[in-house]
C-alpha cells in the first residue's frame, strides 16, 4: 500500500469513527468553504453577472456535464428534503433548501443529512457509533 492510500485510509477510519452528526457537521464546512473559495474571486472580478456565470458554465462539455450534474442533484435533493422531512416530521427543512439556492448541493445535503439525524436521534432511530 502506498502512501497516499495509508492516509485515505486513516483518514476514512477516523471519519467512520465519528458520530454521523459531527460527520455532517465537517462536510456542511467544507461544502460551503471549497465552492465559495472559487466562486468569491470570480464574483469579486465580475460582479453578479448572471449571464456571464451561465456562459462561463457552460462554456465547454465538460463545465456543462458539471453544470447539469449540479442542477439534477439540487431537484433531487430538494425532492429528497420535501418528501423525507415530511415522512420523518423533521423541522427547519427550508434551511438545506436555502443552502441549495445560496451555495448548493455541497451544502444543502450534509446539512439536510446533519438535521435528519437529529430528528433520527430524537425517536430514538439514531444511527452509527456513539
Amino acid at each position: 500500500m502506498n502512501a497516499k492510500m495509508a492516509v485515505v485510509n486513516s483518514v476514512s477510519a477516523k471519519l467512520f469513527a465519528m458520530k454521523p452528526k459531527t460527520v455532517y457537521l465537517a462536510l456542511c464546512v467544507l461544502g460551503m468553504l471549497l465552492p465559495y473559495w472559487q466562486f468569491v474571486p470570480w464574483a469579486v472580478q465580475h460582479g453578479l453577472n448572471m449571464p456571464l456565470f451561465v456562459h462561463e458554465l457552460f462554456a465547454n462539455r465538460i463545465g456543462a456535464f458539471f453544470g447539469m450534474d449540479v442542477l439534477v442533484s439540487a431537484v433531487v435533493l430538494v425532492s429528497f428534503v420535501r418528501r423525507e422531512g415530511a415522512r420523518l416530521r423533521i423541522k427547519n427543512t427550508w434551511l438545506p433548501v436555502l443552502a441549495v439556492l445560496t451555495v448548493g448541493v455541497s451544502l444543502g445535503l450534509p446539512l439536510f443529512l446533519y438535521l435528519r439525524e437529529v430528528r433520527l436521534e430524537q425517536i430514538g432511530m439514531g444511527a452509527g457509533p456513539s
